[in-house]
């Protein structure tokens, strides 16, 4: 067989490598959405909207992802891709009353927390596999930013606290938008911290204020003081980004 007919044949069971990884990451979505499908009563629907969102996340990762003969998800994108099973599977609970349930409010608190704890693993399987690239960390960052949003909405639906805790998962989209409108917001920022802990200090903010021994006062003061940290963060790198364009 001659090179290029060696590399042709390679670089065509790329596609088919990236499907079987997709079919991998089914596991963690069933498992999460088949449990919390049986404990809390839900209907097939729930179940359906939670592959359907699977499907439209593996239809973006099959067309994204590095292609080529040695290429695919790799170690550390199938982490994340773990960690997007749990997020769907509350994503897909939005629709239903399992947040405002005191066992559903500690289920999602459970599954969130695992996802939060993974969030830490794919980076360190990146660099230990030298398999760390740049569309890698987007579909991390991405994640982050998306189960920040399903957390809040599951907050506001839990009852616990008003509307306006939805803002927390949105700064991320509106910064991304406003992009599209002043091209500077587009220009790569620098490594900072300060991203990383403030996500996690959402996260924890919102598990706080979904926690069912929490007081509701409490609750309301975690999420407020996690939405002002986290619009002073964006509004220093809004600044930076404006300094850096003018």
């Amino acid at each position: 067989m001659s090179a290029d007919a060696h590399h042709k044949t390679a670089t065509e069971a790329s596609p088919g490598r990236r499907l079987t990884e997709l079919g991998l990451g089914l596991g963690p979505l069933v498992a999460a959405a088949g449990t919390t499908a049986s404990w809390f009563v839900l209907p097939a629907s729930y179940l359906l909207l939670a592959l359907v969102l699977y499907a439209m996340l593996g239809i973006v990762l099959y067309r994204l992802a590095p292609s080529g003969p040695h290429q695919g998800l790799g170690p550390a994108n199938l982490v994340t891709l773990a960690r997007a099973g749990l997020v769907l599977a509350l994503a897909a609970s939005i629709p239903y009353s399992v947040a405002s349930s005191i066992q559903g409010a500690w289920w999602i608190i459970a599954v969130a927390t695992m996802a939060l704890v993974m969030d830490g693993f794919d980076g360190q399987v990146a660099r230990r596999t030298g398999s760390a690239t740049p569309f890698g960390a987007r579909f991390d960052m991405e994640l982050d930013s998306f189960l920040m949003l399903v957390l809040a909405t599951l907050v506001w639906r839990s009852g616990r606290v008003d509307g306006w805790v939805v803002l927390l998962g949105l700064p991320r989209y509106v910064f991304f938008a406003a992009g599209g409108i002043w091209r500077w917001l587009t220009a790569p920022l620098p490594e900072r911290f300060r991203r990383k802990a403030g996500c996690v200090m959402q996260g924890v903010a919102l598990l706080i204020a979904l926690g069912p021994i929490i007081p509701l006062p409490l609750a309301t003061v975690a999420a407020a003081t996690a939405l002002v940290l986290l619009l002073c963060s964006f509004l220093i790198d809004v600044v930076w980004l404006w300094r850096e364009a003018h």
